[in-house]
């Protein structure tokens, strides 16, 4: 039966009985049990459905930062975090069936035995533990407004023996789209005005995931120990045709050839009745090679960068509970890294030297923490915790260095329910940033800007003291409203300070302005996040909710090259986003209604414009993306037989880049041309087709 066929035999009704959705459980201890009868309405395929749809809760996958400390993400799976980094935190969550979620937890303020990570709100997904065996295949298309077809293919399967054995397996190979890119048009304006350049740029670009993951779990020497494993193969490419009006022609090929592969391992066991212990290991190896070659008329720019990471964390916590209502942690964590960077530039065939391109670099780090947890009543408990944190970064190549520092990060939160549907956070912490090891190397934007980007491994981590306060309400039982504010007080922020005396070359005969990332002093960030969850029922509109989130942020920073105060970058060097979006609005809407009589669920998902800005040594760079909106119908035929279909990005995602060039400094006031790109992605037609195994 074709695809349409599928869709056309879900229109005929079928007769059921439909039902409120059965209510969550009433909070205890900070916690709110969400079991199955919670969900089925919308008949929910995997535990990343169900976790979307809790009330006032917002999903956060975490991020890429070296240990694993602050790096997981929002969501525990049997109370703890997965041992992953390149395995993301939805993925992860969409390999659990919906069949084996035994309940949903939602942790709001913290709760005693659970480790919030410094966030405010955490969601639990408690498995069943019955024994059996579930698998489950879907295969994918998805037709582009350019006339490509992208197929896809998921495999996954579970196993679950009697005594506590368990095992997973999953295989991902798909390809997918940037839709960033497209076809548009170019136009470079001098600095009165006038039009010096104008073309047609047609944009394609793609990437594709080839992964392999798995996992073992099972009970050992009275606790219980669980394996994973991943291995990845990341490659994508882009390639920009840009055609002038009246003749010529500039063109740009990038590929980026990732390999990831890394292995966890977690052991947990109650030492006495008052004290556990956890252990985790976990070791990571990447491996990535950048080529960009530019052809322009008179010039050909070849660029290749070749890394390779590794690393090493263990860390071992004690956990003791005192009492009912107080328990502590100790913990310490150990890390290894190291990083090994080679950069080649050449020019029409000449090689050019860029700063830091050969580096060599290690660091250990160590961190201690102590953190306890006090119900003070039933309406107040409040969390303390102590973290020192020591390493040491050492340098090798062309820029030979040694740093040390040292971190002391105090975090005091409290969580008072005055009513059973009110809730206020309060937050004060000290968070000490990562350094990137990306900002240590060389750039590949030189390839086709010109402009030099380079590296700098002579940094030290951004420092924030973090005010936060949070009201929640919970309304008409699936309901939640929430506002919160946040106040960063920066030090040592990380932005892009100038570089100048680059020696100059026979094919660059005048000294090369370059910029790289630097720490640029004190700044400011304001954050001000509302967050909805509305249940439509009493609006008339069965089975149907709406969920948004909209959030402002001010930032404030002197700029090293003009001397005025201007908001922080929110780019790095290559238009790579900085973990935590800078963009000073972003918001996004959902809007689903669960059809049960047609056994059936539809949506539409709304991601909203931002801008995000990178202010360098000569240059102001800009890009704008415009809304994008998805449409989707998911019908099950079966129980075991899943359809969707969406309509992605119908309404025609604009993306715009805008390029200010200066001759030199920006201070100077020369501006020699503004580039505008503005390109359209078209959208696309996915389908997928899951088919179930298993009880």
């Amino acid at each position: 039966m074709s695809a349409w066929l599928m869709i056309a035999a879900a229109l005929q009704p079928v007769a059921v009985q439909t039902a409120a959705p059965a209510p969550a459980a009433p909070a205890e201890r900070g916690i709110t049990a969400y079991p199955p009868a919670f969900f089925a309405e919308a008949q929910p395929v995997s535990a990343y459905d169900m976790v979307i749809r809790l009330p006032g809760f917002t999903f956060d996958k975490g991020q890429q930062i070296r240990g694993l400390a602050g790096a997981g993400g929002n969501v525990l799976i049997d109370g703890q975090p997965p041992v992953a980094k390149n395995d993301a935190l939805d993925e992860i969550l969409k390999r659990i069936p919906a069949q084996s979620v035994e309940r949903i937890e939602l942790i709001r303020g913290g709760a005693p035995g659970i480790d919030m990570e410094g966030k405010s709100v955490l969601a639990n997904v408690v498995r069943r533990q019955t024994a059996g065996f579930r698998a489950a295949i879907a295969p994918t298309a998805n037709f582009l407004y350019d006339h490509r077809v992208l197929l896809s293919f998921r495999g996954e399967a579970q196993w679950r023996w009697p005594g506590g054995r368990s095992a997973e397996l999953a295989q991902v190979y798909g390809k997918g789209p940037n839709e960033e890119l497209g076809d548009g048009t170019r136009i470079r304006y001098n600095a009165d005005g006038t039009v010096r350049l104008r073309s047609n740029v047609d944009a394609d670009s793609g990437g594709q995931r080839i992964w392999t993951t798995g996992a073992y779990e099972q009970p050992l020497v009275g606790g219980r120990v669980r394996l994973t494993g991943a291995l990845m193969f990341n490659p994508s490419y882009v390639e920009i045709y840009d055609r002038f009006e009246g003749g010529g022609m500039e063109y740009e090929y990038d590929r980026v050839d990732r390999r990831q592969v890394e292995l966890g391992v977690r052991y947990s066991r109650p030492l006495a009745s008052w004290l556990g212990f956890e252990g985790i290991g976990f070791r990571q190896e990447n491996r990535g090679v950048t080529t960009v070659h530019f052809e322009a008329p008179g010039l050909v720019r070849d660029f290749r960068l070749h890394r390779e990471g590794q690393e090493s964390v263990g860390r071992a916590t004690f956990k003791i509970r005192q009492s009912p209502t107080l328990t502590y942690e100790l913990s310490a964590e150990g890390a290894l890294n190291r990083l090994d960077s080679e950069t080649d530039l050449t020019v029409n065939g000449a090689a050019l030297r860029v700063p830091a391109a050969d580096v060599q670099i290690e660091e250990q780090r160590a961190e201690l923490q102590f953190r306890g947890s006090w119900r003070a009543s039933e309406k107040l408990t409040v969390e303390a915790g102590l973290r020192q944190e020591q390493s040491e970064i050492t340098s090798t190549g062309d820029v030979a260095l040694e740093n040390s520092f040292r971190f002391t990060k105090p975090r005091l939160a409290a969580t008072w329910n005055p009513t059973s549907t009110d809730q206020l956070r309060l937050r004060v912490e000290r968070e000490v940033s990562q350094l990137v090891f990306d900002d240590f190397v060389a750039g590949s934007a030189v390839a086709s800007t010109g402009v030099v980007t380079s590296g700098n491994p002579d940094l030290r981590p951004q420092q924030a003291w973090v005010y936060e306060a949070a009201y929640e309400r919970r309304f008409w039982g699936a309901g939640a409203v929430v506002l919160t504010v946040r106040y960063f007080d920066l030090t040592d922020v990380v932005d892009r300070i100038p570089i100048f005396g680059v020696p100059p070359t026979p094919l660059a005969p005048a000294p090369i302005l370059a910029d790289a990332p630097g720490n640029i002093g004190p700044g400011t960030k304001l954050e001000y996040v509302a967050s909805i969850t509305l249940p439509l029922e009493r609006l008339g509109l069965s089975g149907a909710q709406f969920r948004g989130q909209v959030a402002r942020r001010e930032t404030s920073v002197t700029d090293p090259v003009t001397g005025l105060d201007r908001e922080i970058s929110s780019m790095r060097y290559d238009g790579v986003r900085e973990p935590g979006p800078l963009s000073p609005i972003v918001w996004d809407a959902h809007f689903t209604q669960d059809l049960p009589r047609w056994r059936a669920v539809w949506g539409i998902d709304a991601i909203g414009a931002f801008r995000e800005t990178a202010y360098r040594l000569s240059e102001v760079e800009t890009k704008k993306m415009s809304t994008q909106v998805l449409a989707f119908y998911e019908w099950k035929a079966r129980p075991d037989i899943t359809l969707r279909v969406e309509a992605q990005a119908f309404n025609q995602r604009n993306a715009k880049r805008i390029r200010e060039a200066y001759f030199g400094p920006r201070n100077l006031g020369l501006l020699n041309y503004v580039d505008v790109r503005d390109l359209e992605w078209g959208g696309s037609l996915f389908f997928r087709f899951r088919k179930a195994f298993g009880g």
